[in-house]
């Protein structure tokens, strides 16, 4: 008796979980979707101000460019240490990492919760139950998926130029 409470709760929790993991999953979609506008222009404003930020390198100027936040940062902060200006890069790089290996793992709840509906409604002979739910299954981890590949390469190359950043401004430190 206590099982089958315990395993009707827990069916009862998972189906209420589907709706805000729909909704977790169309946010990121959209936020997917801004971070790849964001990446493009700041991809465009960097190619703008490359030849300037590699003057500043190389003559120790210190004026603030726009597209590279880390270098702006040590610029408006010059006695930063280097773990502040490592948090700095992460936390430039924080959500876009988060959506990128959270949005795979919703889409896969979001695949599981209806497949016990699914599985049912095999059960009890309903074919059209059982579409129904492998429909939103399939779509939910597609979905997911599409996100986490929308956003993984601005992260991969936000990661490189955060770095590239640090590296230049030790640079900077040492002279």
């Amino acid at each position: 008796m206590n099982i089958e409470l315990i395993e009707l709760s827990m069916s009862e929790v998972s189906t209420m979980l589907m709706t805000p993991v729909l909704i977790l999953i169309v946010l990121m979609m959209a936020y997917a979707l801004f971070a790849s506008g964001r990446f493009i222009a700041q991809l465009v404003i960097r190619r703008q101000n490359n030849v300037s930020y590699v003057r500043q390198i190389a003559s120790l100027e210190g004026k603030t460019l726009n597209g590279y936040p880390i270098h702006n940062y040590f610029i408006n902060n010059p006695t930063a240490s280097e773990d502040e200006l490592e948090v700095v890069a992460l936390k430039e790089l924080e959500t876009l990492r988060i959506v990128t290996r959270v949005a795979p793992m919703l889409g896969l709840i979001a695949t599981m919760i209806p497949m016990g509906p699914a599985l049912q409604a095999l059960a009890d002979g309903n074919i059209q139950g059982i579409s129904e739910n492998l429909i939103i299954a399939f779509a939910a981890v597609i979905w997911g998926l599409v996100i986490s590949s929308i956003t993984f390469w601005p992260a991969s190359v936000k990661k490189r130029w955060c770095a590239n950043e640090l590296i230049n401004i030790r640079k900077l430190k040492e002279v």
